[in-house]
């Protein structure tokens, strides 16, 4: 079975095709992706109505692009799936539009995955894939998530974000701190020059007791010795600042992580999202799971990022345990919605 992913909930459009056989692992076959990073930085951030037109224009190319390199054809496609939310509305429209239009050209069934499920499944298709249950940390744009996972489709939610997430905290600093877009990895570089120790930043709801998450008050306080900085900050204190603003919102990912572990009494913890990427975190994360005795499991850089590869692959998994529901009376129907707004424990083996 050769599932065609696409992905186009923000400022990436992703395409992969992944063969998934009987209980086999699936594989990724090919896959291809543009990022609108270059044309949005310009205005500091995403613009909605231009990552749509894009999508538009690049969904095409890639699709072909990917079939070449996989030296398959449109007629060798079992199924196809798409983003369904959440993300931007426009964006996503322009993905599942397409999709269920080649699927129905095609005469096969399309289905709808939920973007964070896609993060979620990712590292199965990283050498070191993980096995059920897992306590997963999703850390993805505007999501910050603990999720216990005892299958596909299968997802408890433990503890979110009440504020800003640790993608926002990431990016608004970056741009309090004069930084370009996308901020999030330009303010990791940075503070690889920088010494954490230099400036005294909260660790939000870190003692609360509890696995949620707030880092609103975290922005606020770089926000502060910004402004204690002036106007003209030397290189080395914007290098401090920024190491230890990653070093505040990692020590609470971390803290957090640990404590699901615990609470759970599972040993395995998954990291996802594009906030995973961070080589600092993976680092904490690595160091508290073996001093806990717990394995670490993470997706490929490539990975990381918005994709195609972990949407055909959710939609892979989900059809290889019975939960796609492509095999029914309705897998001809055209019509179609997006859900920008989708909490990932509203889905369920049921």
């Amino acid at each position: 079975m050769l599932i065609l992913g696409f992905e186009s909930s923000c400022d990436e459009t992703g395409v992969a095709l992944v063969e998934a056989a009987g209980g086999a692992p699936p594989r990724l076959r090919a896959q291809a992706l543009h990022t609108q990073v270059a044309m949005h930085a310009d205005y500091g951030g995403v613009v909605p109505e231009l990552a749509s037109r894009d999508h538009i224009r690049r969904v095409l190319p890639l699709t072909c692009e990917v079939l070449r390199e996989a030296g398959a054809s449109l007629g060798d496609v079992g199924r196809i799936a798409y983003t369904r939310g959440p993300g931007l509305a426009g964006a996503l429209l322009v993905g599942s539009g397409f999709a269920v239009s080649l699927a129905a050209a095609l005469g096969v069934p399309a289905l709808g995955v939920h973007h964070l499920e896609g993060h979620l499944l990712s590292p199965f298709l990283s050498a070191d894939a993980p096995s059920f249950p897992f306590v997963a940390l999703l850390v993805s744009g505007g999501h910050t998530q603990l999720m216990r996972v005892d299958g596909v489709g299968r997802y408890g939610l433990l503890g979110e974000t009440v504020d800003d997430a640790a993608g926002e905290a990431f990016d608004k600093s970056a741009k309090l701190l004069g930084l370009g877009y996308p901020g999030g990895p330009a303010l990791a570089r940075l503070a690889e020059m920088g010494d954490a120790a230099g400036f005294d930043l909260p660790r939000p709801l870190k003692h609360s007791g509890d696995l949620d998450f707030s880092f609103a008050g975290l922005k606020t306080a770089v926000r502060t010795q910004v402004l204690k900085l002036g106007n003209s900050p030397c290189d080395q204190a914007r290098a401090d600042l920024a190491a230890a603003t990653q070093q505040a919102i990692v020590e609470v990912l971390v803290h957090k992580s640990v404590a699901a572990l615990k609470a759970t009494g599972l040993r395995r913890l998954v990291i996802a999202g594009g906030v995973g990427a961070n080589r600092h975190l993976r680092e904490q994360l690595g160091a508290a799971c073996e001093r806990l005795g717990a394995r670490l499991h993470y997706p490929e850089l490539d990975l990381c990022t918005d994709n195609g590869a972990m949407i055909a692959l959710a939609a892979a998994m989900r059809w290889q345990v019975g939960l796609d529901g492509a095999d029914t009376a309705a897998r001809f129907d055209l019509s179609f919605n997006v859900r920008p707004r989708w909490p990932l424990d509203e889905l369920s083996a049921a």
